[in-house]
């Protein structure tokens, strides 16, 4: 866990933070939580988002319990360093849909003295570790891992689980297009959509030869 109260005046480091988890596990909430603690503390805060997430709200950063704060919507990774000029926290949410440009601009902003705040999901729908998050959390002094709920257990849920057949790997959603899931219930659902997959393709084969004889 970080401590907001190791900033030594002499050291001109700072430090990288980065909240991590699955959908519905509360990672932007944390986010808020902590960026509303530094604006309190008079810091000077300002918080980016990927420019392709406007879900709830252009401008600002909100969590599913429709918590909020201002941000700045940003198309790359690289428009960070010049907004953030000045500042003495950074928050960055979405991490995942940045490109890898991302780890490179935190760890500056941290040299300089800044303390870097990260949220973003560490795996993508297939379960695999997602964009640029493994190298921020190997290069971040803090990582928190937060859980949701799964859905189908009730036990801690750290995959999302997609529920439409999109195989896009960017797809902005909510609870109609994501489910938390456990380990359990996430491999058992995608070993039922494994089989459910090729079913309709053993039964879609007679019908495309029937209509094409030379298939």
């Amino acid at each position: 866990m970080f401590l907001e109260n190791t900033v030594n005046p002499k050291e001109q480091f700072g430090w990288i933070e980065v909240i991590c988890g699955s959908m519905f596990s509360g990672k932007t909430e944390e986010l808020i939580r902590r960026l509303k603690r530094a604006q309190f503390a008079k810091q000077r805060v300002e918080i980016f988002k990927p420019a392709i997430d406007v879900r709830y709200d252009e401008g600002m950063v909100v969590s599913h319990d429709a918590n909020e704060i201002r941000s700045t919507p940003v198309p790359a990774a690289a428009n960070i360093p010049i907004l953030a000029d000045g500042c003495e926290v950074v928050g960055i949410d979405e991490a995942q849909f940045f490109d890898d440009e991302i780890v490179r601009v935190c760890n500056d902003l941290a040299n300089k003295g800044v303390r870097v705040i990260v949220a973003g999901l560490d795996m993508d729908f297939k379960g695999n570790p997602f964009g640029p998050m493994p190298n921020l959390m190997a290069t971040a002094e803090y990582v928190t891992k937060v859980h949701a709920i799964c859905t189908r257990t009730g036990n801690l849920a750290q995959y999302s689980y997609r529920k439409s057949r999109n195989d896009a790997l960017v797809m902005l959603g909510e609870v109609d297009e994501y489910e938390p899931l456990s380990r359990a219930a996430f491999y058992k659902a995608m070993a039922l959509d494994k089989a459910s997959s090729i079913k309709v393709n053993t039964e879609k084969e007679p019908t495309d030869k029937l209509n094409n004889p030379n298939a």
